[in-house]
């Protein structure tokens, strides 16, 4: 891929194939998701906290999560 075709995928000027996704979530160590729906420039967003998280604390973070969604407060 030459970086002119690159850059009119990143544009929205050609369209992406679900394996070119696949393949750039690859190699850079992401899932294809977050390349369509995180914006990387938004500290403060969730998935920047969940990043910089150890995992105990990645698990308390789910905690509160889900008794946010079951409590609603």
């Amino acid at each position: 891929m030459s970086a002119a075709q690159l850059s009119r995928i990143e544009t929205g000027r050609q369209p992406y194939t679900q394996d070119l996704l696949e393949a750039c979530a690859g190699a850079l160590r992401t899932d294809p998701a977050s390349l369509l729906m995180r914006d990387p420039s938004d500290p403060e967003a969730i998935w920047s906290v969940w990043d910089q998280a150890k995992p105990g604390e990645r698990r308390q973070i789910v905690e509160v999560a889900r008794t946010l969604i079951k409590t609603g407060t």
